[in-house]
């Protein structure tokens, strides 16, 4: 008998939805979006972006993880790794029992030890099929929330496969959500992939798509970001673009064209149809987001000649997401990504992570002390609006104190 998997839920919506609101809701914040998005205290005024926050995806899969605990309160139940990159709430998950298999100190066997009286919740990210089939392997009961907009890529990426094309995922090699991804262009025998980071890792594709070159020092490059038994020489013939769906858009779509102009290059306009695909797998949450902020940043929602002193930009160091906001409002105004409202420690100091940098930074003097002060403020996919308006009300604070 096949193991039991739950994709829709566990019919417990209206059951866990009281404890969800305790854990994630802000009533300030509900407040501030009555109010067009604005925020008015003292000599502050705080403009949040139209679009913030917890995305459909990521408030599925939370609240799948939270029917999971009311429905097997008596059996160990495990993620395969963060259910999203929100440290805030993992924790609150690992606080109702949740185990998590990728924690450190958990012993190398733990995962093989999994078995049918255990429940295992795919996180919103996906997981490989190697994983999959294993877990289905072990008889284990399983909860996938994967997020819809994930699915649509894999579809893309199989299809890619099956019409015999290498699959070009624009993403992170090590992300969660890439080597799922990834993992789906193995599907046919001769299926292909190759990631790429950015528009300087494309550049090198290109470069061999026109004109070919050293094989070797191709796939030293990329080593970890291709599949097994990988052959540039062939396998850049034909070509599809996929991606992971947290990336910057209109890197996406850089990267895209790029590809296509190389291909142009090196077989011809009249047969692109033969040699190059794409499918726009961004997902819609992600770039309403980014819309949203472009559109801050702007001016929208501004009073007439007013200006951001600073953007704020609330998730998890790890999200992706969240760094691309983070990435886009650097550019144009000084911007401060914190992970919750704990980094804004002081008036004099706050603590949080540069835009192309690893780990966590102390800026001191950061906060205007006179004046009129306006700060524009968003979050990634998978804050909740309860950390959003934690920052609201410690930002109040600070500059009225």
């Amino acid at each position: 008998m096949p193991p039991l998997i739950f994709r829709k839920g566990l019919d417990l919506k209206r059951e866990v939805a009281g404890a969800l609101a305790e854990d994630y809701h802000s009533a300030l914040v509900e407040t501030v979006k009555a109010s067009g998005f604005r925020y008015r205290s003292g000599r502050l005024a705080v403009q949040l972006a139209r679009e913030f926050g917890f995305c459909y995806g990521v408030d599925r899969a939370v609240d799948y993880a939270y029917q999971t605990c009311r429905r097997f309160p008596d059996r160990h139940i495990y993620l395969t790794g963060e259910i999203i990159h929100n440290p805030h709430v993992n924790g609150k998950l690992r606080a109702l029992g949740v185990g998590f298999l990728t924690d450190s100190g958990t012993t190398p066997d733990r995962f093989e030890r999994i078995g049918p009286d255990d429940v295992v919740i795919l996180p919103a990210f996906g997981v490989t099929i190697a994983m999959l089939e294993q877990l289905q392997r072990q008889g284990c009961t399983l909860v996938d929330t994967t997020c819809g907009s994930v699915l649509n890529v894999w579809k893309a990426v199989k299809r890619y496969s099956e019409e015999g094309f290498t699959s070009i995922i624009h993403g992170k090699v090590h992300h969660e959500e890439t080597r799922a991804t990834a993992s789906q262009a193995l599907q046919q025998p001769n299926g292909r992939y190759l990631i790429v980071l950015n528009a300087a890792e494309t550049g090198v594709v290109c470069d061999y798509v026109r004109r070919g070159g050293d094989k070797r020092a191709f796939l030293e490059r990329f080593s970890a970001a291709v599949s097994p038994g990988f052959n540039p020489d062939l396998d850049l013939e034909r070509i599809g673009l996929a991606n992971q769906t947290t990336m910057l858009m209109s890197e996406s779509l850089e990267i895209g064209e790029m590809l296509r102009r190389a291909v142009v290059d090196r077989f011809g306009e009249g047969t692109l149809e033969r040699h190059y695909r794409a499918f726009e797998t961004i997902c819609s949450a992600t770039q309403d987001r980014q819309d949203a902020v472009l559109a801050l940043l702007n001016g929208d929602g501004l009073e007439p000649g007013a200006r951001l002193a600073m953007m704020i930009v609330i998730g998890g160091y790890n999200s992706s997401n969240t760094i691309n906001l983070a990435r886009m409002c650097a550019e144009r105004v000084p911007t401060y990504h914190v992970a919750d409202a704990t980094g804004l420690v002081s008036p004099g100091e706050i603590r949080h992570r540069l835009t192309g940098a690893a780990g966590e930074v102390a800026t001191r003097d950061w906060l205007p002390k006179d004046g009129s002060l306006l700060v524009g403020l968003t979050a990634g996919a998978s804050t909740p609006d309860n950390i959003v308006g934690e920052v609201v009300a410690r930002l109040d604070r600070f500059a009225n104190e």
